[in-house]
Parts: C-alpha cells; structure tokens; sequence
C-alpha cells in the first residue's frame, strides 16, 4: 500500500536464530541480516535450517540490497542462499564482509556486490536512508541501524550488549542512540535474547581475568575451545598465552580461517613468532603450548571431539587443562557433556562455563535493555531476535517503562507490521516458514520426511521381501523378513518367524483380484502387520512391503 511502511520478519522472533527482516515501502524493500538456525534435536539427519525468503524472490524488482548487522552464523549464514537467487548489493562492515567473503568463495559467489560500510555512515537504499550505529557484541565490527523510513524513524539494535570496557575499546555510541530518542523513533527493533536475566551482562574482560587464574595454575598444555568467530575472546586467549610466555596453535579449519581474516583486517593483534603450526607442538614443552580450537558444542567432527575421542593428533594426558569458553546452545548438553566426561576419562581438568566463569553471554540483560529503551524512546516497539518466552519478558519491561500495551507488537514469522502517519497494527501474513539443508539437498527435506525419521530412530522399520508371479498371484520367492532398529534379529527369531507366517496367511486369504495388483497387497500386508505388532509389542515401526512381480 501507497504511504505505508511493512515490516514483516521472516525469522529470529519465537527462535534463537534465522535472523532476518524485511522492511518494505512501496517501490522499495531492503532485507537485514540472512541468518541460520543449527538443527533441533528434532530434526534428525538436517545440517541446519534457513529461513523461507521466497516473498523476496518473489519481489526481486523491489530489492535494493541486503545489510547486516554482524558476522555471526545466525545473521550471515543463509547469505549465500540468498545470492544464488538474487543479485543485490550487501552492506556490512569490513569484518563482517571479510567472513562473507570467504563464504561466498566456497560457493562460487565471487562476483557478488560486497560494500563495505564504517559506524556512522549512512546510504541510501530506495526510499530508505540508513545510518550504521557502533554496538558492543561477541563478535568485533557488529553495529545497530538508524533507518530513515517516509513515515518516520527506525532503529533496529542487532545483537548488542552495554560492554563498559570492550577488548577492542571500541564503546558503544550511545550518543547516536540518545540522538534517535531526541529526533523522535517511531519504531523500535531490539534484540531480546538475554530479556529473563536481571542485571546487567558482565563485560568480555571478565574472561581475561579468569583466564590468568587459569593459565597461572595450569601445570602443562592449555585447550580452549570457543567460537570461531569469537574474535575477542581469541584475542584475550592470545595476550594471556604471551603473558605467561606460551605459544599459540589454532586447530579447526573455521577458526584458523577467521583468524587470519581478522588478522589481515588489522582486528587481530598477534605475533609472528607466537602463532605456530600444529607440526611445532612436539617440539615444545607442556607448560609453553596453548592450543585454540573449535568444537565448544560437542560437534561431532570437530577438533575437539575428535581429540576426546583419540582420533586426532592432539593426544590427551594428564596434566592437560582444557577449556570450554562458550555457552552450551539449548539442545546440546548432552553432547557437549559426552565429550566433557571423555576428556575426564583422559586425565585432563576441564573447566567449562557451570564451574568457572570462562564465558560471558553477548546479549543484553534486563538493564541494559531498560536503558536502550529510554535512551530511544520509541513510539512502537518490537522485540525481536529471541524466544517467545524472551518477547514477552521484552514486552513486559517495554510496558513498566510506559510503553503502551497496544504500541508494542510481538510477531510471529510471516506477520506483516504495517505502519502509517495514522497508526501502527497487523495486516495478515505473507508465506514464511523454514527451508531444512541436508547435504546438498535445498528444502528437499520437509516435516513429512523428518516424521518419517522420527519414527524409525523410535521404532525401527520391518521390510517384507516377497516376489509374485503376475498372471496368478502366486509366491515365486520369500516372504523374506528384515528389521533394522526394531528387534535383534538373531536374538527373536520366534518375532521374525511369527511375522512371516502372519505375512502368509494374509496372502493366502486374499482374493485373486488383489494377488495382482501388487499396490494392494502392500497396503494390506502394512495393515495387518501395524495391528498386529501393536497388539503384542506395543511398538509401531515403519512397514515397507516390496513386491516383486515376475
């Protein structure tokens, strides 16, 4: 509509991740941030999950360019997805665009339009104008978004916390924030991640300091597993190593990558002599090694899993210290407390974020997001990147701070916010929902797949091998009887063989007519079988006849 701002989130709110946001204005759409989501404990078999961005591509004229926030996975990662349907200019600052860089390469996205942005500058999109506002995060280079809209002012947070003291001293411009508050923001974007905790986040030099406790105890190696794009707390691990005279070693192709690139754009700060390679471990003592690696979320295949389990070179023993500096991602304690005990077993010490304070979140806490929202006083408010349960705890500071209860909108995916001179309110829904990658499958994987999963990682599946001749319905060969993740075969026989008797007395009691049609005889062998191992298991695994005809 003529006059109307829409904006319409097509992921990051009722779930952590998938961040992304259209704003739309007549002729003129610009999208922020394309992030992805790491697969549920649910979604058995999938890689991880991006948003359903089919409404851009279905408005691909109107697109004016994509900009982002900041590097993290759940704000860049479906990126590339992105660009293989559309090929629109993308805004970020040098950091976040170096990480993107090197993404795009890996899929062949080479020539896409890359424009690198600093804090405070401002370009113009369509109708919009859009100013990049400094944030304190976990990750170097985040920034905040100043949106000048036809109808009024916008400002979307990003991810951010009040860091009093960041590693980089970079300081958050609380300045240009209390600037959008006095001009008069209409609406109000704001991450809401941290919105149950009370108090204020402590800052990321909490870490170095419980690093030196660390380090100054530790007898032999040092192991710290973080994120890889956690470039401060890489940098933190380095001037302590340095401090107590030890030797860097990076393991994990994603985080000697990201180092290099924060290195290269001058984000990372260190000495040649000090980062050494994997190969120089045997020639140094154990008190003189720090190894930085990934894995923090008991990855399968990472570096750290791999050295729990002794398939890597890194070999465990006592003496070892190994520290896992990142939050444990709902969903996989178990996991990462798997690859916790296997270390143990080995005879290293393992410090981890419930016995030592070796991380501090990246998100604000209710305080700090007490203080953005006076410090902008908006007219509407949306929170935004969280849970629900974190929308509505955002909702209810947002209301004691005089907020209107009928200003503050919590949407859902897909829900179109339409904003005009008039007033603010819900205007239907636009197709939305999320794409699961598997492999190099693209949305090939949908919920009738991941039933289907689901119910053989529960119940198992029986296959029934049989071959009929087709003129008369006669059995040629079998029924043959295989089971996988439903019984030992060997161990109840007396199971199998009552199923394959079961199996002939149905075909024998068929008419001529059904014998034929080898359709038929599935759909009634899948009946009989599904009552019948109900009523005497009580379990119900997938039934997957297959007919030969001869």
């Amino acid at each position: 509509m003529e006059n109307t701002l829409s904006v319409i989130p097509l992921g990051g709110v009722e779930e952590i991740g998938l961040n992304m946001t259209v704003f739309e204005y007549g002729n003129d759409i610009i999208v922020v941030d394309a992030g992805l989501m790491f697969p549920e404990e649910d979604m058995l078999g999938v890689d991880f999950v991006i948003p359903d961005f089919s409404y851009i591509l279905d408005n691909r004229e109107k697109v004016r360019g994509i900009v982002l926030t900041h590097g993290h996975e759940d704000h860049i990662g479906a990126l590339h997805f992105l660009l293989k349907e559309i090929d629109v200019p993308v805004y970020g600052t040098p950091l976040t665009l170096g990480l993107v860089r090197s993404k795009l390469q890996e899929h062949h996205l080479e020539d896409s339009e890359l424009i690198p942005v600093k804090p405070r500058d401002v370009i113009n999109l369509g109708v919009f104008s859009i100013e990049f506002i400094r944030v304190t995060h976990s990750i170097v280079d985040g920034v905040g978004l100043g949106i000048q809209t036809p109808v009024g002012l916008v400002v979307h947070t990003g991810d951010f916390k009040l860091d009093p003291t960041p590693v980089d001293g970079q300081l958050m411009d609380f300045h240009k924030f209390a600037e959008y508050g006095e001009r008069g923001t209409l609406l109000f974007l704001s991450d809401s991640t941290n919105a149950e905790k009370g108090g204020f986040t402590f800052s990321e030099k909490e870490v170095r300091r419980v690093f030196e406790d660390i380090f100054a105890k530790a007898p032999g190696r040092i192991i710290i597993a973080t994120f890889a794009s956690n470039i401060h707390r890489i940098q933190q691990a380095i001037d302590v190593a340095i401090m107590y005279g030890r030797k860097v070693i990076m393991c994990g192709k994603s985080i000697v990558a990201n180092a290099q690139i924060a290195l290269d754009l001058g984000y990372l700060n260190l000495p040649q002599d000090t980062w050494l390679r994997l190969d120089n471990l045997k020639e140094l003592k154990d008190n003189e090694v720090v190894v930085i690696t990934t894995g923090s979320q008991g990855e399968p295949m990472s570096v750290l899993s791999r050295i729990a389990t002794g398939e890597h070179k890194i070999e465990i023993k006592e003496g070892d210290t190994v520290i896992l500096s990142a939050s444990m991602i709902p969903g996989n304690e178990r996991s990462i407390g798997r690859i916790i005990n296997h270390l143990f077993r080995r005879g290293a010490d393992v410090i981890y974020e419930k016995v030592s304070e070796v991380h501090v979140s990246g998100h604000a806490s209710k305080e700090e997001l007490k203080l953005m929202l006076n410090l902008v006083r908006p007219k509407y408010f949306m929170p935004i990147h969280g849970e629900y349960r974190h929308l509505v705890y955002h909702w209810k500071l947002a209301k004691k701070l005089g907020i209107p209860k009928e200003n503050i909108f919590i949407l859902q995916n897909g829900d179109v916010l339409d904003i005009t001179q008039e007033g603010a309110s819900r205007n239907g829904r636009i197709n939305s929902g999320r794409i699961f990658i598997d492999g190099k499958g693209v949305g090939d994987v949908e919920d009738m797949v991941l039933r289907d999963r689901r119910r053989l990682a529960h119940d198992g599946i029986v296959l029934i091998l049989l071959a009929i001749e087709k003129p008369t319905g006669n059995i040629v060969s079998g029924p043959d009887i295989i089971s996988r993740g439903f019984v030992f075969e060997d161990a109840s026989q007396e199971i199998i063989n009552d199923v394959r008797e079961l199996v002939i007395n149905t075909l024998e009691d068929l008419d001529k007519e059904i014998l034929i049609d080898a359709s038929l005889i599935q759909a009634k062998l899948r009946s009989v079988l599904k009552k019948y191992l109900m009523n005497t298991m009580g379990r119900r695994p997938m039934i997957m006849p297959i007919i030969i005809e001869v």
